[in-house]
């Protein structure tokens, strides 16, 4: 007995030290990384966001304000005391980001149409005048609207109009004949919320013209955003005039952002090649205007033997390409990659004027913390996370492989080494994005790494040095030949993507992925960047384990749209059925984000309707042990309600006549409640809407409370 209780002592206070040991040797690994803490802030600010957003309902306007300064004055008392700084900041951070999301949230409100309504008169200022295919679309401000109260009215709807001959300026008053209809939700629960982006773009509405806008007046420039949209419209309209074709819309893209006029098979062809990036402007055109204002300006000064001996000739290049680079943020619609972009690239020049490293991580996480505080919602904006994410992996693997000491010394050798750096470059970025790529696109661009390889070199080398030409020389009426010249190297962009896209199997789809899986691998992929020590390997964890989960995720079995337009089953291949529809965005976005986006514009197949039976009343589907009736006619009714385990109604259905079935979804149920889907499996029933989905938030169209339903079966019988 002695002996095992002294066994026991023994193995406990063995187990005691290597406690002890590790927690020693985590504290020293994190004394070690103590210059990489600060890279945690927006990433702590971004945990407060994201909660915020996730909120069912709106929390009171006191409580992010009143939890910082109470934060606030606790953290002023901690450091006069200096203890415990570190671990209260953790705790600070979220608790900012969450104030500011809320504080942005409250400061955008807005009126937002309530219901569709038109065609009626608008009349209104326009703040964005943008070339679509056949027509343009236009985002008007200091609205009147007939039939509807001056309070609510919207600040901003975006219209599209076709057939155009006015020439409309920003500043003009239009009057308009037009439909609106408020800002569409999810398609399905969890998909894009237009509703969420429209409200923090402060549009009301949107819809179309009925017939051409008439010019009330035309109002001289006043203001500088007034003057920039005036100047990035005619800049827009001058460069497709110089180049024809389609490379004329996609010069545009590159020197002003405008794609509307991209035509869609371009733009298809640039997705599925992975060149996409190409069209958005980002750190890449940032970076490239910057270093080719940045060496042509320090080249020219050096050709002055007393400037480059006795003046700071680099330091006045930095100040150039700045200048540059702020007149190039300005006329690209100032986006959130070029805001990202733009402020790195502004410290880095600043280091190269006080004579400080260029790039760092830091540099990265202090452009994070600055559009994270001034506008939280881009914490889930597809293009912040994208361009975070490429930034993020290049920024850490640079600083690992530390290409300064690679540096080649013949011009073979200089070759050799820019494609492998672009090999590199492209690889790490594709690698970085590919999540993110998958949860908003779902899809992968299998062969992207090849046409990168080709179509970043003529981007960097040959297009973006003469849109730089064109833009110096279009003052003086001379932009006809670099723009001629920039337009050839965007037709070889053009081909390449397109010879890519006609490789087989270029794009692979993928159905939705969880948002939570998504976090995993977001915060591994931080793990692995920002520590530099050996323990930054345990960031691979969570993200082959969310590889590994991604595959069992559940996808739902049945679709239905709010007005019962649209329904479609999921078949056991995979493949979706449409019972009723088969055109629209919903539909589009159903396809797409269970991985048959191949199936878009095209019809059924007979063959594939084999869980599936119709008549002219209703629709049954049968599928893991469960019967779901799909009804669009009251003759169904009575029928189907008694052997269906749940009821889909285009029709109004009364409870008490469905009361033998265990859920019951109809006309009443899809208008108040939005979009639905369906989960059946053999324990279960689940129904989700985008109510449900979305909570009771300002942007919310139906803000109606919903909770999820879980149907338990059990031996076939029917809960009740």
């Amino acid at each position: 007995m002695a002996q095992e209780i002294g066994t026991s002592l023994n193995r406990t206070v063995e187990m005691g030290f290597k406690v002890y040991r590790l927690h020693t040797a985590i504290i020293s690994w994190v004394a070690s990384e103590r210059s990489r803490w600060v890279l945690w802030c927006p990433v702590l600010l971004a945990v407060g966001i994201a909660f915020y957003f996730q909120l069912p309902r709106e929390p009171s306007l006191w409580v992010g304000p009143g939890v910082v300064s109470a934060l606030t004055c606790g953290w002023l008392f901690i450091a006069a005391i200096r203890r415990n700084t570190v671990a209260f900041l953790l705790l600070f951070l979220p608790v900012l980001g969450f104030s500011a999301a809320q504080f942005r949230t409250y400061t955008v409100s807005a009126p937002v149409l309530e219901a569709k309504i038109g065609p009626v008169w608008v009349v209104g200022t326009v703040m964005r005048w943008e070339p679509k295919s056949g027509g343009h679309r236009v985002t008007l401000s200091n609205l009147t609207i007939d039939r509807i109260a001056p309070r609510k009215v919207p600040s901003g709807i975006r219209i599209t109009v076709k057939g155009v001959n006015t020439a409309v300026r920003a500043g003009d008053r239009l009057r308009v004949l037009a439909v609106l209809h408020p800002p569409a939700g999810p398609a399905m629960p969890g998909a894009f919320n237009f509703a969420q982006h429209a409200y923090f773009k402060s549009l009301g509405a949107v819809g179309y013209a009925v017939r051409k806008p008439e010019l009330l007046e035309t109002v001289p420039d006043k203001g500088l955003r007034t003057a920039v949209a005036r100047f990035r419209q005619s800049l827009t309209e001058r460069i497709i005039s110089g180049v024809s074709g389609v490379a004329g819309s996609l010069a545009a893209a590159l020197i002003t952002g405008e794609r509307g006029s991209i035509p869609e098979d371009v733009l298809s062809a640039m997705r599925d090649s992975g060149l996409a990036h190409l069209l958005a402007i980002s750190g890449l055109h940032i970076g490239l205007v910057a270093g080719i204002l940045f060496f042509a300006c320090r080249f020219l000064l050096s050709l002055f033997e007393t400037l480059a001996l006795h003046y700071p000739i680099k330091k006045w290049a930095a100040v150039c390409a700045f200048m540059g680079s702020f007149f190039y943020l300005l006329i690209s619609g100032m986006t959130l990659p070029t805001q990202r972009a733009f402020l790195m690239l502004g410290l880095a020049l600043l280091a190269i004027i006080i004579d400080r490293r260029a790039i760092s991580m830091h540099m990265v996480a202090w452009a994070g913390c600055a559009i994270l505080v001034c506008a939280p919602e881009s914490l889930f904006n597809v293009s912040f996370q994208m361009s975070f994410a490429a930034v993020v992996a290049l920024v850490a693997v640079y600083e690992w492989v530390s290409l300064s000491s690679l540096k080649a010394r013949t011009s073979t050798g200089r070759i050799a080494f820019y494609l492998a750096g672009v090999l590199l470059t492209t690889v790490v970025a594709g690698v970085a994005t590919a999540p993110f790529a998958l949860f908003h696109f779902n899809q992968v661009a299998l062969y992207g790494i090849l046409a990168n390889i080709f179509a970043v070199p003529i981007t960097g080398f040959w297009i973006m040095p003469f849109a730089i030409v064109a833009m110096v020389a279009m003052p003086f009426g001379l932009e006809t030949y670099p723009l001629a010249a920039m337009g050839l190297g965007i037709e070889g962009v053009v081909w390449i993507a397109q010879f890519v896209q006609e490789l087989p199997g270029a794009v692979y789809d993928f159905p939705a992925m969880n948002g939570w899986l998504l976090g995993a691998i977001t915060l591994g992929g931080l793990w692995v960047c920002l520590w530099q020590h050996s323990a930054r390997y345990l960031g691979v964890v969570p993200i082959f384990g969310a590889i590994i989960l991604m595959p069992g995720l559940p996808v739902p079995d049945v679709y239905i749209s709010s007005s019962g337009n649209q329904i479609a089953v999921r078949e056991t291949d995979g493949g979706l059925f449409f019972v009723k529809g088969r055109r629209g965005i919903v539909v589009e976005t159903w396809l797409r984000r269970t991985g048959n986006k191949s199936q878009i514009g095209l019809e059924n197949s007979k063959n594939h309707a084999r869980d599936i039976r119709c008549d002219n009343l209703a629709c049954v589907f049968h599928k893991n042990g469960q019967q779901i009736s799909l009804i669009w006619h009251p003759a169904a009714v009575l029928d189907d309600c008694s052997r269906a385990d749940i009821v889909v109604a285009t029709i109004p259905v009364s409870r008490r006549v469905c009361r033998d079935s265990n859920y019951l979804v109809d006309r009443f149920d899809l208008w108040r409640n939005g979009n639905h889907v369906v989960f059946l499996d053999f324990e279960k029933i689940v129904v989700k809407s985008v109510a449900s989905n979305g909570g009771r938030r300002p942007w919310s169209r139906y803000p109606r409370e919903f909770k999820t339903r879980r149907l338990p079966i059990s031996n076939g019988v029917k809960s009740p």
